[in-house]
């Protein structure tokens, strides 16, 4: 199935939409106070740009399941109650710029539910890894 159509994992709809949500949390941070740097501001980033970055190096993984399957899990699952994963984390800080008032409501819910989104789609890829392991 993904395998056949797929060359890049930038060329799958998931990637390409938490790469976009990415920056626009990027964007909407930049509007953050100077006293959310070291904190929100940093963590919010990071945790958006690690679900791209754990989908690209999972991508690279697909020739052995155990380690697609591992790092597709790093971008969605939780390993243990003290860790929740990237996408999950994300939604998080978003929760938190919307009660801080740094972001507004409607743009909160919307990238809220984006990343409902590509939650979902990663837990059908660890659901259904031979679809897109190498042969």
């Amino acid at each position: 199935m993904g395998k056949k159509y797929f060359t890049t994992h930038e060329d799958l709809a998931i990637y390409q939409m938490a790469f976009k949500s990415a920056m626009q949390i990027f964007e909407h941070s930049k509007k953050f106070p100077v006293e959310e740097k070291y904190s929100l501001t940093d963590q919010i980033r990071r945790s958006s740009r690690s679900v791209c970055a754990n989908f690209a190096e999972a991508w690279r993984k697909r020739r052995y399941k155990a380690a697609f399957v591992a790092k597709l899990s790093d971008c969605v699952s939780v390993a243990s109650p003290q860790e929740i994963s990237e996408a999950a984390e994300t939604q998080v800080w978003l929760k938190f710029a919307v009660k801080c008032r740094y972001l507004t409501v409607e743009k909160g819910r919307k990238l809220y539910g984006i990343y409902n989104q590509i939650l979902s789609g990663l837990v059908k890829m660890i659901n259904r890894p031979d679809d897109w392991l190498l042969e």
